[in-house]
């Protein structure tokens, strides 16, 4: 099998999804999208990094534009191989595990990379691994760490479902544990113990009456939230419990740092008698649209019909290329509510609208 990168990215994207790349196994794609880049583009350096493809070109241009997606999907959902059908609007659409996250923004920057003669910047193409798992495993992060420049640019475009809109920079996300001890007893006795369970109480209305903050940053709204994700404890049937934790999830707005988040996290529980332990963090992304680079995106989106600018309320990849001091937005086509759903599917005309307004905006013709 080939992949034919001069093919409509909507066929692209359909071969894409026809070969299983579910995180840890996505040798067979990465493969595929290797050769297609060595035989059908030209004045790209080509390497291969492990299950990560990167290409660059060198024209000496006055800017570099980075576009990178992963080439992984969550388990398969009885949804290999794809199929083309009709919604109920009439819109030709497209049913595939990786459709919508993010196998026809892949289909896109590598049509783009075959296509475009004659770009105004300098672009480089990154197609990694094991986004969708824990993020020791993500490719995007082995690059950062092992060839940092080759994330180096003006501008970073991630392949994220975005509906045609620039979902601009992304939040920060902070995982706390709230523990609480009390004495075990039989629940005969109740009396005689404390209820460790019944301690989570004023840290679950807490997290109820919570009144979450909105952020505006170049124009973009991001509201936090505060959330109990998981709640554990119990012994047996008839003991009262000496120990119980609930694990919190904020997902923050990118002006503040994630030392920032956690003492914040901290002040809203600082009166209970609980254990507080940070389990996970990641910063957020700043929009860092004021860019030239940026600017000339916006400009294009705009002047060919594209959603427009909001901001993006999940945790990407866009983080690392901000903490770079890198601009970075979420760009590509589907509706990224239906990311990792067992119908997940894309309007095919979304497909050709974004690989549209990318072309108009490589090839300098924002207007």
């Amino acid at each position: 099998m080939t992949l034919d990168l001069r093919a409509d990215p909507i066929t692209l994207t359909a071969a894409l999804v026809d070969i299983p790349s579910v995180s840890r196994d996505e040798l067979a794609i990465t493969d595929l999208v290797e050769q297609a880049l060595r035989e059908q583009t030209s004045g790209f350096e080509v390497l291969r990094h492990g299950n990560v493809v990167l290409a660059r070109t060198n024209r000496g241009l006055p800017s570099r534009v980075v576009l990178a997606g992963h080439l992984d999907t969550v388990p398969i959902a009885d949804n290999v191989p794809g199929h083309f059908t009709e919604n109920a609007a009439g819109e030709r659409v497209f049913y595939g595990c990786g459709s919508v996250d993010m196998k026809s923004g892949d289909a896109v920057f590598l049509h783009l990379a075959a296509t475009v003669a004659d770009p105004v910047h300098d672009l480089t193409l990154i197609f990694y691994d094991c986004e969708e798992i824990a993020a020791e495993f993500n490719g995007l992060g082995t690059i950062e760490r092992e060839l940092p420049e080759w994330l180096d640019g003006d501008l970073a475009v991630l392949g994220e479902p975005s509906g045609g809109w620039i979902e601009a920079g992304c939040q920060g996300t902070l995982r706390v544990r709230l523990s609480t001890a009390g004495v075990r007893s039989h629940s005969a006795r109740a009396w005689l113990g404390d209820n460790a369970i019944h301690r989570l109480a004023p840290i679950v209305q807490r997290l109820a009456d919570y009144r979450a903050r909105e952020v505006d940053i170049d124009g973009c709204v991001y509201r936090e939230g505060l959330s109990a994700v998981r709640i554990s404890g119990g012994v047996a049937g008839n003991v009262v419990p000496d120990a119980a934790e609930v694990d919190v999830n904020f997902r923050f707005a990118p002006d503040r740092t994630v030392e920032q988040a956690v003492e914040h996290v901290r002040e809203v529980f600082a009166d209970l008698e609980l254990t507080f332990e940070v389990t996970d963090s990641a910063p957020g992304a700043l929009p860092g649209l004021t860019a030239p680079a940026a600017k000339d995106l916006i400009a294009s989106v705009n002047s060919h019909g594209g959603g427009g600018v909001r901001a993006k309320f999940g945790w990407t990849d866009v983080a690392r290329f901000a903490a770079r001091g890198i601009p970075a937005v979420n760009f590509g086509p589907g509706d990224p509510n239906l990311a990792h759903k067992r119908d997940e599917h894309v309007p095919v005309d979304q497909i050709t609208a974004v690989t549209a307004m990318l072309r108009n905006y490589l090839t300098g013709s924002a207007s």
